[in-house]
């Protein structure tokens, strides 16, 4: 009964997480899809190997891995698509060999003339092209490999490819890609394409090959900026916002306590009333002059 639970929670979280394109926000079954259901699956195997409660760690790690699974794929997609559009009408072909992996092959007719690892102009524009691609899409490693025909000795054609292998991975840095995604190998005629039967089939062996591996958090980027961009719009139609804690309300300002009455301004004294004024002595009466009548 726990196993049949743990399938059904495992098959369920690989139809709901991969089938969001982090680029368009759309729900797709495409290799974006594919992507994330493996990631899925290899998630779910992993979270049992945790202990415990395997039907939650299993689901656990099928969502986490499906999430991520389908970043990459969706990167991949868009990768190459835009890739063949820049490349149409050059000769260069451009394959998904694995869904982190984007191949382009670029036959001599397109790169090199005969015995040489001089990059034509036509080859110049195709990487171009190549460089304005790869520099959009920053999360992955290029290895550029070499590849001859059968024509002379097996060391000459091993120089020969990896000059050729140096010569495309020189241009490429010289344009943008940083150096440290590039890396460079040369295979001599060791891994012909086609038998080497006749000159239509060594052309085609005559040949550079471009593996863009993604990293593992390819994509994680332009999720999390789909992510923004869905909550700026769902906030420009009018979503509610969260609802921030209320305000705390401050507590009610003290109220200052009644002005103390003043105490009644003290009544002055009455003003002493002034002592009657002396009334002035009277004034003495002048004696009356005594009249001497001295005998004449």
């Amino acid at each position: 009964m726990k196993k049949k639970l743990l399938t059904i929670a495992i098959s369920s979280i690989l139809l709901t997480a991969c089938v969001t394109d982090p680029y368009t926000g759309q729900s797709s079954l495409g290799k974006a899809a594919m992507g994330g259901g493996l990631g899925a699956a290899v998630g779910a195997g992993a979270g049992t190997l945790f202990g415990g409660n395997d039907l939650k760690n299993a689901g656990l790690g099928a969502l986490a891995g499906g999430v991520v699974g389908a970043a990459v794929g969706a990167y991949m997609d868009h990768q190459q698509e835009e890739m063949q559009q820049s490349l149409q009408g050059t000769g260069i072909e451009v394959q998904r060999t694995a869904e982190n992996t984007l191949n382009l092959t670029m036959p001599s007719s397109v790169t090199f003339a005969f015995d040489s690892a001089t990059l034509t102009p036509q080859a110049q524009g195709a990487l171009d092209s190549v460089a304005k691609v790869l520099n959009q899409y920053p999360d992955s490693t290029i290895n550029v490999t070499g590849h001859t025909d059968d024509v002379g000795s097996d060391s000459y054609n091993q120089v020969l490819s990896e000059r050729r292998a140096a010569s495309v991975s020189s241009y490429l840095a010289q344009h943008g890609v940083t150096l440290s995604r590039l890396t460079q190998q040369g295979m001599g005629e060791k891994m012909p394409k086609v038998p080497n039967v006749n000159e239509a089939n060594r052309g085609q062996n005559r040949r550079v090959e471009l593996a863009i591996v993604a990293n593992k958090n390819a994509g994680a980027a332009q999720q999390q900026q789909q992510q923004q961009q869905q909550q700026q719009q769902q906030q420009q139609q009018g979503y509610p916002q969260q609802q921030g804690y209320p305000q705390q309300q401050g507590y009610p300002q003290q109220q200052g306590y009644p002005q103390q009455q003043g105490y009644p301004q003290q009544q002055g004294y009455p003003q002493q009333q002034g002592y009657p004024q002396q009334q002035g002595y009277p004034q003495q009466q002048t004696y009356p002059q005594q009249q001497y009548n001295y005998p004449q």
